[in-house]
């Protein structure tokens, strides 16, 4: 698989990440239903407040979800920030991964690798990295 995305929902998602550094950034990115485009962002509060994890909050969560249904729309990526290591899925990303048709984007705000952002699927704790198509 690759994941299509605006270069603005990439850039969005790259200042959000750094502006919430050095606690980690979250939230979704929607596409029109049945389109393979990712390019409205979505951001959510990072319920933890953590730097090493997010969580999002179960009622914004039903909330956005909601919304995305009114506006016909599908969640396309779910994106946070690592801000203390590399763009790569940590164990608790892997373990709570729980939709196999879902993109996973990572946003590094961490030293050298500052501003690198990956794309995953994570299938049954399975990762695998995928190219990401960035559209202008």
């Amino acid at each position: 698989m690759v994941l299509r995305i605006t270069a603005q929902a990439l850039e969005q998602v790259r200042h959000l990440a750094q502006a919430a550094h050095p606690i980690e950034a979250c939230g979704l990115i929607a596409a029109a239903s049945g389109e393979p485009l990712a390019h409205r962002v979505v951001p959510m509060r990072n319920q933890a407040a953590s730097p090493t994890w997010f969580s999002f909050d179960p009622r914004e969560q039903l909330q956005v979800w909601r919304e995305l249904d009114q506006r016909d729309e599908d969640c396309r990526v779910i994106y946070h920030s690592h801000t203390a290591s590399e763009a790569w899925p940590s164990r608790e990303d892997i373990a709570l991964a729980s939709d196999p048709h879902v993109h996973y984007l990572i946003v590094s705000t961490w030293g050298e690798a500052r501003h690198a952002a990956r794309s995953f699927r994570i299938i049954d704790g399975r990762v695998f990295e995928e190219p990401l198509c960035v559209k202008t």
